[in-house]
């Protein structure tokens, strides 16, 4: 499995290697749209952190015999 990853990233950094110049156009709403994307990216993945984080406290409290404290945010 290994090996096939190995050529299967050596195939990808080649044609990335390979690869001509676009020249598009970026008007001004691409920056706009890049910057909401890389904000709501970084939302999401502090939630997701946030809930791994108390998922995390309830298991090691239930394998450590404590009762999960209550974090409810009010």
């Amino acid at each position: 499995m290994n090996s096939r990853a190995t050529r299967l990233t050596s195939i990808f950094l080649i044609f990335a290697a390979m690869e001509a110049p676009a020249l598009a156009y970026l008007d001004g709403a691409t920056g706009s749209i890049i910057l909401q994307a890389a904000i709501g990216l970084f939302a999401s993945w502090m939630v997701y952190y946030r809930m791994f984080k108390e998922k995390a406290k309830a298991f090691i409290g239930r394998i450590g015999g404590k009762a999960p404290a209550n974090t409810d945010v009010q």
